[in-house]
C-alpha cells in the first residue's frame, strides 16, 4: 500500500514537485452529514466553471434524516466531474475520494480507481466511530488500501491549529475542516481558491470571526499541500472549448426557477409558485422566494392539495400558474389536477422525480412517475408531458412548458429528477434575442362571447374573471360545449372530451421532428427520456468509436411524441429502452408502436453508469 502520514518525509533522492496534465479528472467529497460535504463540493465545482472546466456533477444526500454522527446512514457526498473536453456526466470512476470518518471511506471506497488518491481525515479514525461504521480493525493499519494512494492526514487537527486565533471554540472551529480539505483539492487539482474566498467574505459578511476562521482553514489545506513533501505531483486539467459567451454554473432546479421566471416576463404576466416544501423539489420554491423583484409571487400552502387549488385559482385570474412538487405530491394533487384539465386553465406542473413508492427514497434519483403522470388522473384527462434532459436544459424546458400552457389553455408536465435538479454544470446565459415569444390574448369582447369557443388550436378563451359582460361558470362538472352552462348530456360529454384530448394531441403541431444520435438505420436504437441523457449518450459514443452499429434516440415530449417516433424505430433491429424503473417508457412505446423491445432498467435511487449502457450495448451486438 502506498500510504503517506503528515509526518513522512521524503528520500533525499525524491524528486520535487510536478504538475501532471490531465484531460479530466473526477473528486469526490465524503463525510458526515454535518461535515459539510456539499459546500466543500459546490465550491469546487464553482472554481473548476469560473477556471473554465466542463463539470457536470453528483449531489448524494443520505436518505436518514438526522442519522447518528459517524454511522453509514448519515454519509453525504458530492462527485464532480471535471474537463478539458465536452463531458456529459459526473464520471464513473472516481480519482481522488476525501474521507472525513470511516463510514465516509467504508461506503465509497468501491467507486475509487486503482491508482487513485485516497485522502483520509485520521484524527476521526476512532475506535467509537470504527464501531459505528462497522469496521472490526481500523482499514488503514492493514492491506485493504494497498490498491490506492494512501494519504493520512489529521485535517481536524491541522484545522483548530489554522484558526486558533480566531476566538472560536473548538466545537465551531472544527466546522471549519470542510475548507480545509477543499483548499488541499484545490492545490491538488491547480484550482484558483480565490474565487471561495471572495464566497467566504460575502457569506460570514456579518461574523467576522468565522469568515476569517474558514479563509484561515481554506488556504491552510492549501498551502499544506504546497508544502508538505508527502505530495510529489499535483494535476492540471487545463480549460474546456465551450461555445463563447457568459456562464455560470446552475443546478436543475435553479435553471426551472430562471426558467419559469424568464417565461412570466416574456409573457408580461406576474408569476404565481404555490407549493408544499418535499425533497428533491424545494430548492425550486427556495429560489424563486429570492427574485419577488421580479413579480414573483410565492405561496407555500398547508399541504399539497392546497397547493394545487391556489395553483388553478391563480391561472383563473391570468397569471402564469406554477407549482413543484414530487411523486408523493403529485398523488395528492391529482385530483386538482383533473379540474385544471375540464376548466381547461393552464398551468405547470414540475415534478422533480424521486425513488418510490410512498416515501420511499425522498433523496435518491428515479424516473418512476411516467404512468403517473399520464394516466394517473381520474377520467380521460390527458396532459402534455415534456421531461428536462440536463440541469442546464430545465431552463428551456420550463419556458416551453409555460409557453405551451397558455397556448393551448391545459396543465402541463415538466419531469425532471432528482439526479438533475441537484447536479450542476456550466449554463451560458442566453441573450433576450435567443428566447422564444409567449403571446397572450385575453377576450376582452362581451359581444358574441362563448367560454368554450375554440380557436385553430382547440383551447377555449381565457377570460380574466371581472371583465365586463364576459361572466362564465368554471368547475369541474362537465360544461356544454360553447357555452359553458353544466351539462349531463351524454352526447355533450363524449364531444368536449374528445375536444380536450384533439387538442393535446394537436400539441404536436409545435413538437419538432425528433433527432437522431448516429445512422438512420441499423442493429440497435437505444432510447433514453430525461436525466438519463449523459450516461446514454455517453455510452453510446463509446461503442461508435468502436464502429458499431448503434444510434441514440432521446426523447424530451413524452405527450404528445414526436410524429416520426414510430418511423425511427421501425428502422432499427434491436431496441433498447434505458430508464430509471421497471420499464413505464418501454412499455408506453411497445403500446403505440408494437415491436419487441427491450430495457436497461435500474431502480436503485442513483443515475446510470456509462459502463452500464455501454455493456449492454456491446451484449446485445454480439461483442465483447
Amino acid at each position: 500500500m502506498s500510504t503517506v502520514t503528515s509526518q513522512d518525509t521524503p528520500a533525499k533522492d525524491q524528486p520535487s514537485k510536478r504538475t501532471e496534465p490531465l484531460e479530466g479528472a473526477t473528486v469526490r467529497f465524503v463525510g458526515d452529514s454535518g461535515d459539510g460535504m456539499q459546500l466543500a463540493g459546490t465550491q469546487f465545482t464553482n472554481a473548476s466553471a469560473v477556471f473554465g472546466n466542463d463539470v457536470s456533477t453528483f449531489p448524494d444526500y443520505p436518505a436518514e434524516i438526522r442519522a447518528p454522527a459517524g454511522t453509514l446512514g448519515g454519509v453525504s457526498g458530492y462527485q464532480i466531474n471535471f474537463s478539458s473536453h465536452d463531458i456529459h456526466t459526473p464520471g464513473d470512476e472516481v480519482h481522488t475520494l476525501i474521507a472525513m470518518n470511516p463510514a465516509a471511506l467504508k461506503s465509497n471506497i468501491k467507486d475509487l480507481v486503482s491508482g487513485g488518491v485516497l485522502i483520509v481525515n485520521i484524527d476521526e479514525f476512532t475506535e467509537t466511530n470504527l464501531q459505528r461504521a462497522k469496521y472490526d480493525a481500523n482499514p488503514l493499519e492493514g492491506d485493504d488500501l494497498a490498491n490506492f494512494r494512501v494519504y493520512k492526514i489529521p485535517i481536524t487537527t491541522h484545522t483548530l491549529e489554522a484558526v486558533k486565533g480566531t476566538g472560536l471554540s473548538n466545537k465551531d472551529a472544527a466546522r471549519c475542516k470542510n475548507l480545509y480539505a477543499l483548499g488541499l483539492a484545490f492545490w491538488l487539482y491547480d484550482r484558483p481558491p480565490d474565487n471561495t474566498v471572495k464566497w467566504i467574505n460575502e457569506k460570514f459578511a456579518k461574523v467576522p470571526a468565522v469568515s476569517r476562521a474558514n479563509t484561515l482553514a481554506l488556504k491552510a489545506g492549501y498551502n499544506f499541500g504546497e508544502t508538505a513533501e508527502m505530495f510529489a505531483v499535483r494535476y492540471h486539467v487545463d480549460r474546456a472549448h465551450l461555445p463563447p459567451g457568459v456562464y455560470r454554473t446552475v443546478t436543475g432546479n435553479q435553471a426551472t426557477a430562471y426558467g419559469l421566471i424568464t417565461a412570466a416576463r416574456l409573457a408580461n404576466k406576474p408569476l404565481f409558485y404555490g407549493a408544499y416544501p418535499i425533497t428533491p423539489a424545494s430548492d425550486i420554491l427556495h429560489e424563486l422566494a429570492r427574485h419577488k423583484n421580479f413579480d414573483v409571487r410565492c405561496f407555500q400552502a398547508e399541504d399539497e392539495i392546497a397547493a394545487f387549488a391556489a395553483v388553478i385559482g391563480a391561472a383563473f385570474t391570468g397569471v402564469i400558474a406554477t407549482t413543484g412538487t414530487s411523486g408523493p405530491g403529485v398523488a395528492l394533487k391529482q385530483e386538482g389536477i383533473g379540474l385544471a384539465v375540464i376548466t381547461e386553465l393552464p398551468c405547470v406542473i414540475v415534478d422533480v422525480q424521486r425513488g418510490g413508492p410512498s416515501t420511499g427514497l425522498p433523496t435518491k434519483t428515479e424516473q418512476s412517475d411516467l404512468l403517473q403522470v399520464l394516466f394517473g388522473r381520474h377520467g380521460e384527462a390527458p396532459i402534455p408531458i415534456l421531461a428536462a434532459q440536463s440541469a442546464g436544459d430545465c431552463f428551456w424546458a420550463a419556458i416551453e412548458a409555460v409557453r405551451i400552457a397558455v397556448k393551448y389553455m391545459t396543465p402541463v408536465f415538466l419531469l425532471t429528477d432528482g439526479y438533475i435538479a441537484n447536479g450542476s454544470e456550466p449554463w451560458r446565459i442566453p441573450a433576450a434575442a435567443e428566447l422564444p415569444k409567449i403571446e397572450i390574448t385575453h377576450a376582452t369582447e362581451a359581444e358574441g362571447f362563448q367560454p368554450y369557443r375554440r380557436n385553430d388550436c382547440g383551447a377555449r378563451p381565457w377570460a380574466i374573471p371581472g371583465t365586463p359582460g364576459l361572466e362564465h361558470r368554471v368547475g369541474g362538472l362537465e360544461k356544454s360545449d360553447l357555452t359553458g352552462t353544466v351539462s349531463y348530456d351524454p352526447d355533450n360529454h363524449q364531444r368536449m372530451t374528445e375536444l380536450r384530448a384533439q387538442k393535446i394531441a394537436g400539441i404536436v403541431r409545435d413538437v419538432p421532428d425528433q433527432e437522431l444520435f448516429g445512422d438512420s438505420s441499423g442493429d440497435l436504437l437505444v432510447v433514453s427520456w430525461g436525466g438519463t441523457f449523459g450516461a446514454v449518450r455517453s455510452g453510446v459514443e463509446a461503442a461508435r468509436e468502436e464502429q458499431r452499429s448503434v444510434s441514440h434516440m432521446h426523447l424530451r415530449w413524452l405527450n404528445p411524441m414526436p410524429r416520426n417516433v414510430g418511423d425511427i424505430i421501425k428502422q432499427f433491429k434491436q431496441v433498447l429502452v434505458c430508464e430509471l424503473n421497471m420499464g413505464q417508457l418501454q412499455f408506453v412505446l411497445r403500446g403505440r408502436y408494437g415491436g419487441e423491445l427491450l430495457g436497461l432498467n435500474k431502480i436503485k435511487g442513483r443515475p446510470f453508469m456509462v459502463s452500464e449502457v455501454y455493456d449492454r450495448i456491446v451484449e446485445l451486438l454480439g461483442g465483447k
